[in-house]
């Protein structure tokens, strides 16, 4: 996973911007988000997926291009500017949104990829916590 480099991220237009994205060589545009939760703006949310409009509804699809494991470097990378851009946040939460498929076997797969890449961004100084659906990131320290 460390020999794979990410692609070119597209910084907000403000350094504490909270939308990034990136552009793969096959031509497919992402977007990550960070958002804050209501309840305590320390706690963020990460969403990411495809903005192009020929996959309107089956983002998910687009990994079958082959591109997963540096659209995952990408979104390592990521993560870890808008964490450094923001080191008072304590807690990140994402989901992985399961296909029919997945359901119907009760496997989220891509809660499993991601899980895969958390070690690459949070250190020992921060907790994991998985479910079913989502997974959140807590700092200990």
């Amino acid at each position: 996973m460390s020999n794979i480099f990410p692609y070119e991220i597209i910084l907000p237009a403000i350094k504490s911007g909270t939308v990034y994205s990136f552009i793969t060589d096959s031509g497919v545009n992402y977007e990550v988000r960070f958002g804050r939760k209501q309840d305590n703006i320390l706690n963020a949310t990460i969403v990411f997926g495809v903005t192009n409009e020929e996959y309107e509804g089956e983002e998910y699809s687009i990994t079958n291009k082959g591109e997963v494991y540096r659209v995952m470097a990408t979104i390592v990378e990521v993560v870890r500017l808008y964490k450094n851009e923001h080191p008072n946040v304590n807690s990140y939460e994402f989901t992985g949104e399961q296909s029919e498929k997945e359901k119907s076997k009760n496997k989220n797969v891509r809660l499993k990829l991601y899980a895969r890449y958390i070690p690459l961004v949070f250190n020992e100084d921060w907790q994991t916590i998985f479910s079913d659906e989502k997974t959140i990131i807590k700092r200990l320290k």
